[in-house]
């Protein structure tokens, strides 16, 4: 068994058809949809604010590098550009945990390095998985908890939407 947290971003064209790609592309897997959250960029470059969304995905035939690929793939079906580091996307699928494992594999870091810095990671997460916990230098670190040590722009630039994503 293979169980992810993944989290979703766009912020080019119709963001929210975007992030529905992810939907549709792993429907198969997937366990829970968070609400759709709108986000200001993150990293310091100017550009539009984000759609983001956490999806939890189970699927016994995969590995951790399997929820990478796939995320990947609807990537470049996205005809995602990676021209400029935190720069503006068609889609973002990143892995945020898998499984429990820690790893400093260059290609798949996990967990994801900055998800604890991240409200639009944290806040959607929460909402699907309210007990959710993170390893943080091999410590089980509350989600919640993590949340509550950001700064309070931080936490307040993550706004809950009216748009859904749907299982179909």
């Amino acid at each position: 068994m293979s169980r992810a947290v993944l989290s979703i971003g766009s912020n080019i064209g119709d963001s929210l058809a975007y992030l529905q790609t992810v939907v549709d592309g792993l429907r198969e897997w997937i366990v829970a949809i968070s609400p759709v959250y709108a986000t200001a960029p993150w990293g310091g470059v100017e550009q539009q604010d984000f759609l983001n969304a956490i999806l939890i995905v189970d699927d016994p035939g995969a590995d951790c590098r399997n929820w990478l690929r796939r995320g990947q793939q609807l990537e470049a079906a996205a005809e995602r550009v990676r021209e400029q580091r935190w720069g503006p996307r068609t889609l973002d699928v990143d892995v945020v945990t898998c499984d429990g494992i820690c790893s400093d594999d260059p290609e798949l870091t996990l967990p994801h390095p900055r998800a604890l810095e991240r409200a639009f990671v944290l806040v959607p997460w929460l909402d699907v998985e309210p007990d959710a916990t993170l390893d943080v230098d091999g410590t089980e670190v509350r989600v919640d908890d993590l949340l509550g040590r950001l700064d309070v722009a931080e936490r307040a630039g993550v706004r809950r939407t009216t748009r859904q994503l749907e299982l179909r």
